[in-house]
């Protein structure tokens, strides 16, 4: 049987560089060999980029868009999408293509031909390739350190929006996980390990892209108690 993949794209507010984004996209999708769709998980954005991403839909055959009304957050909007997608190997890139695509290959080809349940592209593994300022880069270190201290992961680099999954496994995990927004890909690492899944992480080459969504003060004091709501919960049983 052929495998086939959904890539899904969580996009808020994302008008500026979608159309470039999707256009790249299928280029190197094409390089892949594989049959694949496109889905645009479109989360209650202001700009206009429901209206694009329709418009991309309607005119491209591998390519759709699923709306949301209101904001939903990253990873509800991520799972909304995967529960929806067609695909056996379902994959997760963010909107600004930070990850070098020439990875994506590989991405692919660790669940459907190596057979792992989950991979994840790494920046903080040796051989990874990073261009952010140190402040962010200092930050991503911390946070992966008390993710690897607090929760026993084996998994260096949590965050990095490039990811593949089995679409068996993935559904197993997705009913235990509680976050909605960016801690969704380190709880989704987590209790894949925990339940014994096997996963893949490899380094790849990665360049911060503009306009990021993540506010560092915010966002770290969002990330600590997430990290803090699962390791409490590990306490206690």
């Amino acid at each position: 049987m052929k495998v086939r993949v959904s890539v899904v794209l969580p996009a808020y507010n994302e008008a500026k560089r979608l159309r470039s984004t999707i256009k790249t996209l299928k280029q190197y999708m094409d390089k892949t060999g594989y049959a694949y769709e496109i889905i645009i998980a479109e989360d209650g954005s202001t700009d206009g980029t429901d209206k694009i991403a329709a418009e991309i839909a309607a005119n491209c055959d591998n390519v759709r868009h699923i709306h949301s009304n209101e904001r939903l957050g990253k990873g509800r909007a991520l799972a909304r999408a995967f529960q929806q997608a067609k695909g056996d190997v379902l994959v997760y890139l963010d909107v600004d293509l930070s990850t070098d695509l020439n990875h994506l290959k590989e991405l692919v080809d660790s669940i459907a031909v190596e057979g792992y349940d989950f991979a994840t592209g790494s920046r903080l593994m040796k051989g990874g390739q990073t261009e952010r300022p140190f402040k962010r880069h200092l930050a991503s270190k911390g946070y992966n350190f008390l993710v690897r201290s607090l929760l026993g992961s084996k998994i260096h680099d949590h965050q990095c929006g490039f990811k593949a999954f089995r679409r068996s496994s993935l559904m197993e995990v997705i009913k235990h996980v509680k976050d909605n927004h960016w801690f969704w890909d380190t709880e989704i690492l987590i209790l894949a390990q925990r339940m014994g899944y096997k996963i893949k992480e490899f380094p790849v080459r990665w360049r911060q892209g503009r306009d990021t969504k993540v506010k560092l003060g915010r966002d770290t004091v969002y990330m600590l108690s997430q990290i803090l709501r699962m390791w409490l919960l590990r306490s206690t049983r």
